[in-house]
Order: C-alpha cells, then structure tokens, then sequence
C-alpha cells in the first residue's frame, strides 16, 4: 500500500487473470437491485499488513453505511461483500472470479493492498468489465488505455515526491538526499523523488537504496552525508524505519528527515517505548508525510463523520492513510448522479473523470480527485498534503489532544 507498503511483483497469476469469463457491458445487476459491491481484504494476514486492512475494511464499512444512509448509489442501497485475500494476490484472483462466475458479479470491486494484488486483478476486471477502486497503486493502474474501468484513490509517488520537494523548498533545504526502499514502490519514489527535485531547482545529493531485509542503512547513509545532504528524504515501512533510525543514531548525523507516507502509516513513530520510538532522541529531526484528513481538526465535518462512522464500527488500528475506500462510494453516486443510472460501468467511468462529478463528491480522505480521460490516479493538490512531527494517534488521526 502506498504511502504505503506497496511491493508490486510479477505475480503468478496472469494466466488465472486471463481466464476469466467476459461479461457485458453493463451490470449484472438491475435498477431495483442493490448496487453489490466486493472487497477483498487480508483479514487473516499477520502484523503491519493485518492491522492495514482492518482500517480499511473499517473505512469500507462506514462509507456504504453513510452513502446509504444519503440514498444509496443511483437510488440503490449498497450492498458489502467482504472476503479474505489474506493479503494473497493467487487468493484474490480466486475469489474474484468466483464471486464472477457465481452469478453475483460486482458493480464495484474494492481491494485493501497490497500493489500485488491490484495488478493480479486489473485484467480480469477490465475482461468482465467490472468498476474498481484501488487503494494500492500498481504498474498501469492509471492508463485509461489500459484499464479504463480503474481508477486509484491512493496517491502514488510522483505525489509523495513533488509534495515533499515543495516542502524541502520551503523549508530552506537546498540539498536533498534519498533513501528509499528495495521494493517496486521505493525504487519508484527514487526515481521521482530525484526528478521533483530537480524541476523545484533543488539538488538532488545521491540517491541510496537499502535492502528491504537489511538491518543496518548506515552505509548508504554515510554515503549521503559525504554527498553533502542538508535534508533526507526517506522512503521505510515497518521494521526498516526501525533500522534506519537506529543507523542514524549511531552514525551521530544530526540532519533533518522528511518521510514519505509509508513512514507516517508506520505505527512505530506513534507509539511510546518499548513498542516504539516516540519522544526519543531517534525522531527528534522527523516529519512525515500525511493527507490531511489524517491530522485532527474538530471543523473538518466530512472527515469527522467519516472518522466517527469508522469508530463506530470497530476499532481503528491504523492511521487514516489506509481508509482510502470511504472515497469510492461518494465518488460512484456523484458519477451516477450525472449519468442518470448506475448499471453501465463506461458512462460511471467517464463521469468520473470530469470537474462536475469531482466536485460534487462528498469525499473525506482526500478532499478532491483530479482523474482525466488521460490519467486515473487521484493527482491531489499539494494543500492535501502536511508535514508534521510524530504524535499519539487516536482513532487513526494524528495530533488530537485527548490522544494518551
């Protein structure tokens, strides 16, 4: 997942995607019928990935209850059916195709990562022609040319690195370094990364990639330092944030870190000793990316029913970052709302990509989309993203005062 953990692999499935059965142009389902959607989600993984897709399985569950309660989508109620991927992307395959080929076909797919699965899935949901949503952004998943039934709601690196190259501007930062992760989706925000610093006139000094399965950076760091850094721009999910913080350490380098997303939905930097590393010396240079749906503000009211809803439902292990899901539904009935109907999964794409639909949508992650017939990734402004300090989070936001 994005901001994420996001590893896109060539998976084994292309074969199973391939396979599945071609479906109409339209919806199975009929106009007096629920408006079905599926989500395929690892309920039963373990760790970081578990508690992930229990947020967004949260932030799924409260946008079909409020957008029903707002009338459904096209008229119709919406319709949950939730199965276990087990963050599998040969699982996910399966039971998409099942769900298909059971005569339940979705108007709308949903998944909650990782980029694995979103790849395996994309062709056979453009074969059975099939809406989806994709909080997990993967090779392609915005070509309209090639998926032109998917759209992201994940911001995807190229955001993550312009955003933090303004923020490196601002902030005096003439000489930026780039430490990032083996996976698919560090190597990506490399690449960006070195490229929006250029186009803000900034210096890009070095670029330094860290096995995902290594236990020291103090290498690449010590080869940013001799580069010149001012500033580090840091790609880590998980237990590798852990180790680069404690290779900093012991490097003795005082120098300031601006993480990337995966580092803000990394609980390691929200919690106290011994389960993390808040208040110590470790992150005492650290701000980290956030959408600002993730940061408390009682005035916010489309984010504080979102967040409400959720907590309603369950508790919320993660930060906000993985509730993208809750954007799908306003997003669908304002789309319907133009078309008139909710059954042709073309004309619901094509409303999506215009500035009406867009506007109209009563989203809450992020506060505006920007898909185009050329692009279907969310493309947010940069006044969607903030930089803050680690803090406690409390019902998946950061810097709410009643937080313990």
């Amino acid at each position: 997942m994005n901001r994420r953990p996001i590893l896109v692999a060539a998976v084994a499935v292309t074969a199973l995607a391939l396979a599945g059965c071609s479906g109409s142009s339209e919806s199975d389902g009929g106009a007096d019928s629920p408006y079905r959607v599926l989500l395929t989600g690892g309920i039963s993984a373990q760790g970081v990935l578990a508690a992930n897709s229990q947020t967004s399985l949260l932030a799924t569950k409260a946008g079909v209850q409020v957008q029903n309660e707002a009338g459904g989508i096209g008229g119709r109620q919406i319709e949950l059916t939730t199965v276990d991927d087990a963050g599998d992307a040969t699982i996910a395959v399966t039971k998409l195709r099942e769900a298909i080929n059971s005569g339940n076909k979705p108007d709308l797919y949903l998944n909650s990562g990782p980029s694995s699965i979103a790849a395996a899935v994309l062709p056979i949901l453009k074969q059975n022609n099939i809406l989806s949503m994709s909080m997990a952004p993967s090779p392609d998943s915005t070509d309209p040319s090639k998926f032109p039934l998917n759209f992201d709601l994940a911001p995807g690196a190229t955001d993550t690195a312009r955003g933090i190259s303004e923020y490196a501007k601002s902030k005096g930062y003439s000489s930026v370094g780039v430490l990032h992760g083996s996976t698919a989706y560090g190597e990506l925000f490399g690449e960006e990364m070195t490229s929006a610093l250029q186009s803000a006139g900034l210096k890009a000094a070095g670029n330094e990639e860290y096995d995902a399965a290594a236990l020291d950076m103090t290498a690449q760091l010590q080869s940013l330092k001799n580069s010149g850094a001012a500033a580090i721009a840091l790609d880590a999910y998980g237990a590798p944030l852990g180790y680069v913080l404690q290779s900093l350490e012991r490097l003795g380098w005082d120098v300031p870190l601006v993480g990337n997303t995966s580092v803000s939905a990394t609980n390691l930097i929200a919690n106290d000793p011994p389960a993390g590393v808040l208040g110590t010396p470790q992150v005492k240079n650290l701000v980290t990316q956030v959408f600002t749906s993730t940061v408390f503000d009682p005035n916010n009211a489309l984010v504080s029913t979102m967040v409400d809803t959720m907590a309603s439902l369950g508790s919320i292990p993660s930060t906000l970052i993985l509730a993208d899901n809750y954007d799908a539904f306003p997003l669908v009935a304002a789309a319907a709302e133009k078309v008139g109907s909710s059954t042709d999964p073309k004309k619901l794409a094509e409303a999506l990509e215009t500035a009406e639909v867009q506007e109209n949508a009563k989203t809450a992650f992020l506060s505006r989309y920007n898909f185009s017939s050329d692009n279907h990734g969310p493309n947010p402004d940069t006044s969607e993203l903030k930089f803050i300090s680690p803090t406690k989070i409390l019902n998946g936001q950061f810097g709410n005062p009643a937080a313990s």
